[in-house]
């Protein structure tokens, strides 16, 4: 158990022998060849590509998010614009105010 590093998240792992001695860990491979390598780089380059991609397709829906919801923004403020507009000028003929405030 010299030497080893434990996570704090999980209890610590006893390996015994049926004598009750305790084993060492094993010793992590140092060096591996070179195939091991070249795949440990090729997995690292394919984890950045999907995390580059994916996020180029977050914010591809959000771009049409954006794109779908302006004409509808657009939309409504016409139609609360002209209904503004509507009133005023249907109160500037009666001759009485446009809005009326209320205070209690």
């Amino acid at each position: 158990m010299v030497g080893m590093i434990q996570d704090p998240h999980r209890p610590p792992v006893l390996d015994m022998t049926p004598e009750g001695d305790f084993r060492e860990p094993p010793r992590p491979l140092r060096g591996g060849s070179w195939l091991d390598r070249a795949l440990l780089r090729l997995g690292g380059a394919a984890v950045l590509a999907t995390a580059v991609a994916g996020g180029l397709v977050l914010a591809a829906v959000a771009a049409l998010l954006l794109g779908l919801l302006i004409p509808v923004l657009v939309v409504a403020g016409l139609v609360g614009f002209v209904s503004l507009w509507w009133r005023v000028r249907r109160a500037g003929r009666a001759g009485t105010p446009a809005f009326i405030v209320v205070r209690r």
